[in-house]
């Protein structure tokens, strides 16, 4: 069983939008820290956002910052990207990852991972 599935990738414009779900199958999913990372062809996986649980702080990339947010629904066991004004750089496969501890951005830190989504952004 896959604990954590990623889905809402696709093919975007420049400019564009999409929103990232991460359906998560954990117990006391909310004192999480809950991440996205994306991986870029020979690049190494970078961190994107995070939001810590119980209540916690969102954290950002300085590349992403104003453009993407990320949220969470406890009750629904669920962490969102929502990504806008997106730019042909952020193409790359996009990792949902869930922490046990406050790290946020380090990821050697995170205990599990999804399988990730694709996301294609067009000039």
């Amino acid at each position: 069983q896959e604990l954590l599935v990623e889905s809402g990738g696709g093919l975007v414009q420049a400019g564009g939008s999409l929103r990232l779900s991460c359906a998560a199958s954990l117990r006391s999913f909310s004192v999480f820290t809950m991440g996205w990372f994306r991986q870029a062809p020979g690049e190494e996986r970078a961190f994107v956002a995070a939001i810590g649980g119980n209540g916690g702080s969102a954290y950002y990339a300085d590349s992403v910052k104003d453009r993407f947010l990320i949220s969470r629904d406890d009750a629904k066991t669920t962490v969102y990207l929502q990504m806008n004004s997106l730019k042909p750089e952020d193409t790359a496969k996009y990792y949902c990852a869930a922490n046990f501890g406050s790290s946020y951005n380090r990821r050697a830190m995170y205990d599990y991972w999804g399988q990730g989504t694709q996301v294609t952004v067009s000039s």
